[in-house]
């Protein structure tokens, strides 16, 4: 763990999760739904690792930078719709909870009692984001589960972190961002709340260059800094 600021824990009463890369690892379903839509289009596949630096910024923008970012709007258009019709029916072909996430969310629950809420903000749809929570039974920690296209902006725009300050009727000083890239750090920055970076998941190279407030290895080190 590597502490770049102190993050005052006791007060903290809003916990927002980013989804891909720090609750679950998704890695293998979104890049084989990645390469079939290359593939369909007549394109060649990509390494595993490639498309996980694509993942972060929405499935437009993954299918966008796989393809190498073309100027047809309208192929990126199909493309994208090709991508998100196959992730639906292969999103949880092999997705997995990390290892530790239950055991450290259980505690997180259990030691804010009434007072913390949980919360999950991902760039992902909304629609898989929620189908992949429940399914791999996530969605009892979380009093909101919110996805790309809950609203207007995705994150690094603030818009969904100020959305769940006035759900859970708190103050920015009260809340922390957890999640394994730049956007999540950047998007708490802009939202003016605390960030915890994950080096495990799926973007753990762009959080050298938007370093957070705290670093950990693994979800069981959450516990470590709210203790």
């Amino acid at each position: 763990m590597k502490i770049n600021r102190e993050i005052p824990v006791r007060q903290l009463r809003l916990l927002i999760f980013d989804l891909d890369g720090t609750l679950v690892d998704s890695r293998q379903d979104l890049g084989n739904s990645v390469n079939a839509t290359l593939r369909h289009f007549g394109r060649h596949e990509l390494p595993l690792d490639v498309i996980a630096s694509y993942i972060g910024d929405g499935a437009p923008m993954l299918v966008r930078r796989a393809l190498g970012d073309p100027k047809d709007e309208h192929f990126v258009h199909v493309a994208l719709q090709f991508f998100l019709d196959y992730y639906r029916k292969h999103k949880l072909d092999n997705t997995y909870v990390y290892d530790g996430v239950f055991d450290a969310l259980r505690a997180l629950m259990h030691s804010g009692g009434d007072a913390r809420k949980m919360a999950i903000l991902s760039n992902k749809p909304v629609g898989p984001t929620r189908a992949i929570a429940e399914a791999l039974g996530l969605t009892e920690f979380f009093f909101r589960v919110y996805g790309g296209n809950s609203f207007e902006t995705k994150k690094p725009d603030p818009l969904g972190v100020q959305t769940l300050l006035k759900d859970a009727q708190c103050e920015p000083a009260e809340a922390v961002l957890i999640g394994d890239s730049e956007v999540d750090v950047v998007t708490a920055q802009n939202a003016e709340i605390y960030s915890i970076g994950c080096a495990y998941g799926l973007a753990p190279h762009t959080l050298e260059t938007a370093p957070p407030d705290v670093l950990v290895e693994s979800p069981r080190e959450w516990l470590e800094v709210f203790r």
